[in-house]
């Protein structure tokens, strides 16, 4: 896998989901599905099992499910901890283009 700091050191804005697996993990994949098919190629979204990285997930203090950001050029730009709609995800990511 890439390291975390060439996926978010890039020119487009990189939209990330720090998840785990429960019970309505398809309907966040649907979602993120959407978000992307939306941006196309002005963006990255990215999904990140925080089970399977927790040295990552521990270092960026990730402790809710979903927790999403957004990078650019290396830098955090947003936050946010919680259930998201594919339209505030879209329009967020957009304010980075």
């Amino acid at each position: 896998m890439t390291k975390f700091g060439e996926i978010i050191n890039i020119d487009i804005p990189v939209l990330i989901d720090f998840y785990f697996d429960w019970d309505d993990a398809e309907n966040s994949v649907e979602t993120l599905r959407d978000v992307a098919a939306a941006l196309g190629d002005k963006a990255k979204v990215i999904k990140i099992d925080i089970k399977k990285n927790e040295i990552l997930a521990d270092a960026l203090r990730v402790k809710g499910n979903p927790t999403f950001m957004i990078y650019k050029k290396g830098e955090m730009k947003w936050r946010k901890t919680g259930e998201q709609d594919a339209n505030t995800l879209i329009g967020l990511v957009q304010q980075y283009v």
